[in-house]
């Protein structure tokens, strides 16, 4: 009996609904008592069934739906699930469906109303915003604010946008793993003092005002305290929900583990949905480990595994269900898909540089009729803005996903705009006082004080070596720069940024600073070389730092573009959760993907950071429904650079051994270096007869080829004519 009245449910659901459940997915909407844990693939149909499942405990079980809290870990993931929900089931009342720094803060904020303190929230709302308007002397009491005036103490410098990036990643990472304040210095972090500015912030929080100030971070240890120590508080919460669901949960904190744990302690009603191969969130926290140690936290839990991906074509789904067992710290999975249609294989592009990479994906998103069915992915927002130019020459809508202004208003874009105002005049002291530390000359603070006081409309150049005593050494490098910057007067922008970056210093500069202050050198070449890109055709000074400003107001207006014939421009991060007909995963090169830092662990014997790299290139390719293209280059701003090791698995995956015989014996023709190599990829017809064979070749490390090999190839001419 029971049997036909769980099946009714899901016919009724099928015929209301459309919506045919799997075996798996069955299993998970009717395992409702105790712990169940959802590893739930890419493309699987998660959020489908935790609706099912919460449908079912209330139409067939009679749960009354305020006994249920679904708990998930962004807002977006929130709202989709409580508007899937009411489409599902338009006649029940609603569900709780919130995030987990919302429930925390319910929590604390009960806590505080009962023991009578006082406090007040610094982080969210537009007060930043103002502050950032109207200058410091109406600065509110906000986060951002409160820890900009603590670096500037303890540093004697102003905080740059990048550097506050680092230190709230430094200070959630804490508070989400727990650490107590002797371990805090045991975490990196790339700002100068962070472990100093922490412990000032949080004394300041506690005693530097008459309010306790909370910051978000805040809301999840406090409510984890909170519920250890106030039992009655705790016995509430355990009392107010019979069923707790958890979304997302390899980005769940141990923080964060812990406020649900203490949850569901009295009843053990807990359905975890996750997939361990999509954590890569370890930078702020996320605790993966949680999932593989489940059983230790719940002995008697299901484990149910939903491999069946309905997103994507048999052509991605099985190389990436093969790539992602390079990892060895996971549950094995495997992932498959039994739609028809074969689609197309993964297009894997080698360029010859960055450029070329960038000309070809426009030239193919001109050709689509549905740009939102296209997403362009990369691992660094950088790499954003290049694209953002192409297109935006080429008229091609974009929506952004990770909308970031900071490029544009970000210190090094400043101090090249302010180096080409100087070849205007260079009569202005205050754009002199910006730049003078950034570039060869030595000039001290105190020389430049001097220099302020004279007001005689002369050249700023000039007046130092005239009216200010200066070191024998500096009058030399000083005349020099008054050169060059009158020889710059009328400059092509691409020009002048590379006299800039030579010339004028300011890169040596930039390696200094990076030395002193922890900056990471190749974030800080990259603008340079996107600035460089940008100014690239443009004939004046004036023309590309008025494309600056169109380029930042079609980044402000993207946002307007989502869901509308645009294509989609993402951090492969921020991709997660979303799905696209065609998909290009780009910079795909050692050093990005995975990243420098990534590849140094890894040799020194921590897996970590490279299974996570590994995870997020897995998340990009499953991302794709139909077509998935992988591009890479060989050379970018004058540099050699190496092929992602990820796409060279890929290649072996899609490109199968039965070619390797051929393969190895291209490979040796190349053995000689990449010029041999370039020239032959420069040949059409070759590179049309043989170009799978090439590729493969390239990654065979095959070090021999026979005179009689290249004859029969057709190459050896080629070689040959194209030899120096």
């Amino acid at each position: 009996m029971s049997v036909n009245y769980k099946t009714a449910f899901f016919e009724r659901k099928q015929s209301e609904l459309g919506v045919a459940l799997n075996d798996i997915q069955k299993q998970a909407v009717l395992h409702t008592e105790g712990a169940v844990l959802l590893l739930a693939s890419p493309g699987s149909g998660k959020t489908t069934t935790i609706i099912m499942r919460i449908g079912y405990l209330i139409e067939e079980k009679g749960v009354q739906p305020a006994r249920i809290k679904a708990v998930t870990f962004s807002r977006a993931s929130a709202n989709d699930m409580k508007e899937r929900y009411r489409r599902f089931f338009p006649g029940l009342p609603p569900v709780q469906f919130s995030t987990i720094h919302s429930l925390a803060y319910e929590v604390v904020r009960e806590h505080f109303r009962k023991t009578g303190i006082d406090y007040q929230m610094i982080e969210g709302g537009g007060e930043l915003e103002r502050a950032e308007e109207e200058g410091p002397e109406h600065a509110p009491l906000h986060k951002k604010v409160i820890l900009r005036q603590i670096f500037k103490s303890l540093t004697g410098e102003n905080m740059t946008d990048d550097q506050m990036d680092e230190l709230t990643t430094y200070i959630s990472y804490v508070k989400n793993k727990m650490l107590p304040p002797e371990k805090w210095g045991t975490v990196k972090a790339g700002v100068p003092e962070a472990e100093s500015i922490l412990r000032e912030y949080e004394d300041f929080k506690r005693s530097g005002h008459p309010k306790l100030l909370v910051d978000f971070d805040d809301m999840l240890t406090l409510g984890n305290e909170i519920l250890e120590r106030d039992t009655a508080l705790l016995g509430k919460y355990q009392g107010k929900y019979d069923y707790m669901l958890t979304d997302e949960s390899q980005d769940t904190s141990l923080v964060q583990h812990e406020i649900i744990a203490k949850l569901v302690r009295r009843h053990g009603n807990l359905c975890v949905v996750a997939d361990d191969d999509q954590s890569i969130y370890s930078w702020r926290g996320a605790e993966p480990s949680y999932l593989l140690n489940f059983r230790e936290a719940f002995p008697d839990a299901a484990i149910l595994f939903m491999e069946q991906n309905y997103r994507s074509t048999t052509s991605i789904v099985d190389p990436a269900n093969q790539f992602i067992r390079r990892n060895k710290n996971r549950y094995n999975k495997n992932m498959f898909t039994e739609r028809r249609e074969e689609g197309e294989p993964i297009g894997i592009r080698t360029f010859a540089d960055y450029k070329s990479q960038t000309k070809h994906v426009v030239q193919e998103i001109a050709k689509s009729d549905q740009l939102s069915e296209v997403a362009v992915l990369y691992r660094n927002n950088s790499s954003s803005i290049a694209l953002m130019n192409a297109l935006d020459r080429a008229g091609i809508p974009f929506y952004m996903k990770d909308t970031d202004n900071r490029f544009f208003s970000h210190w090094v874009v400043e101090d090249i705009l302010n180096f080409m105002r100087m070849t205007y005049t260079d009569k202005r002291t205050d754009i002199l006082e910006k730049i003078h530390l950034k570039m060869a000359g030595y000039i001290s603070k105190q020389q430049m004080a001097a220099l302020k006081e004279i007001q005689n409309n002369e050249s700023v150049f000039d007046n130092l070596l005239n009216y200010v005593k200066l070191q024998d050494y500096q009058r030399g490098p000083i005349v020099a720069n008054r050169d060059t910057f009158r020889e710059m007067s009328g400059m092509p922008p691409l020009q002048a940024i590379r006299v800039i970056r030579g010339r004028l210093s300011y890169e040596k500069a930039l390696d200094k600073m990076c030395e002193w202050l922890g900056f990471r050198k190749e974030f800080l070449i990259g603008i340079l070389n996107t600035l460089e890109e940008i100014a690239d055709t443009l004939a004046t000074m004036e023309e590309f730092a008025n494309r600056l400003k169109v380029l930042e107001s079609a980044l402000k207006t993207s946002k307007r573009n989502k869901g509308d014939h645009a294509v989609t421009l993402s951090t492969f991060h921020s991709a997660k959760g979303l799905e696209f007909e065609k998909v290009y995963m780009i910079d795909l090169v050692d050093g990005i993907i995975p990243s420098s830092e990534d590849i140094k662990k890894n040799s020194a014997g921590d897996e970590a950071l490279m299974e996570e790299a590994v995870r997020l290139f897995y998340v990009g390719m499953t991302r794709a429904k139909r077509r998935l293209e992988l591009l890479t280059y060989q050379e970018r701003d004058g540099e050699k650079v190496a092929e992602s090791r990820f796409l060279s698995h890929i290649r072996t995956i899609v490109k199968p051994a039965e070619d390797s015989s051929e393969g190895e014996k291209l490979a040796a023709a190349f053995a000689a270096g990449d010029s041999v190599r370039h020239k032959v990829f420069g040949q059409g017809e070759v590179r049309g007869r043989h170009g799978d064979l090439i590729d493969i070749a390239f990654h065979q490390g095959i070090k021999t080829l026979s005179l009689q090999t290249c004859v029969e190839m057709g190459l050896l001419d080629v070689i040959s004519s194209n030899s120096d």
